[in-house]
């Protein structure tokens, strides 16, 4: 699949904009820390055009170096409030198991088949 994907450029501006906003922040940080982008580009161990990609909200930017840029400005725990888990899974609920579909973590002999 080719680097520029054509999917990506179609996303709706739903799904842009706050991509953007949020590569913003990430400069903001940058700019606050008084690094520049060869120094941020050096500590997050890409390129200074990944940089820019990040800061600009590219959608193709790994999501590893987003986390790890949130990492350097201390930030790493914002990450737990995108997309918060339903309420029944953020009360840790247990889903029971029935018997008859015999013990966690084996695969059953109709599902090797693949």
């Amino acid at each position: 699949m080719p680097r520029n994907s054509h999917s990506l450029s179609a996303l709706p501006s739903q799904t842009i904009d706050p991509l953007e906003r949020l590569g913003l922040r990430l400069r903001a940080h940058r700019v606050h820390r008084e690094w520049t982008i060869t120094e941020m580009a050096e500590r997050l161990l890409c390129s200074p055009n990944t940089l820019r990609a990040l800061e600009s909200g590219k959608p193709g930017t790994s999501i590893g170096l987003l986390a790890h840029a949130l990492w350097l400005f201390g930030e790493i725990d914002s990450m737990d409030s995108v997309a918060p888990a339903p309420a029944a899974l953020a009360a840790k609920r247990r889903v029971r198991r029935s018997a008859a579909e015999g013990p966690a973590g084996k695969i059953a002999e109709d599902e090797r088949d693949f």
